[in-house]
């Protein structure tokens, strides 16, 4: 599973040259909206025949808000005709396959090999504390490598 989504993640990194989750959802043509919700982060819905990624408006913290983005463009492509919804109050340690996979897709969209490289030698706290990604993140996309 880990590999696969490794190749999908490339794939579009090299397509789009980016690895900007909001310009991948922009040029895959991705309906993003922006509205109060709750609890919930964000969500991906399938939408008559549309493929539509729901952000909290709510939450101001951009490292965050790619964090959720790429989480649920992970969705979209990996999940594109599942509806899916991303808690406030759950962590990255998810139990679903559809919340696991999009997790690991963030992962690796988010932490590329010349990010872990820049911070070779760094522990996993210590890069955390540089990106502002979560533990989860970072252990998600090392033990993907394993």
């Amino acid at each position: 599973m880990n590999r696969r989504i490794e190749r999908i993640v490339t794939y579009y990194i090299k397509r789009f040259g980016t690895t900007d989750p909001f310009r991948i959802a922009k040029e895959l043509g991705i309906q993003v909206f922006y509205h109060p919700l709750g609890n919930t982060v964000g969500m991906y819905k399938y939408l008559e025949h549309t493929k539509c990624i729901f952000i909290n408006s709510d939450i101001e913290d951009q490292q965050y808000l790619s964090i959720i983005m790429a989480h649920e463009l992970g969705h979209a492509i990996l999940h594109w005709k599942e509806n899916c919804c991303f808690m406030a109050h759950k962590t990255l340690l998810l139990t679903s396959r559809t919340e696991k996979e999009a997790n690991i897709f963030a992962a690796h969209l988010l932490i590329d090999d010349d990010l872990l490289m820049s911070y070779s030698g760094y522990t996993e706290d210590q890069f955390c504390k540089c990106t502002g990604y979560p533990k989860e993140l970072i252990t998600l996309r090392l033990n993907s490598n394993k």
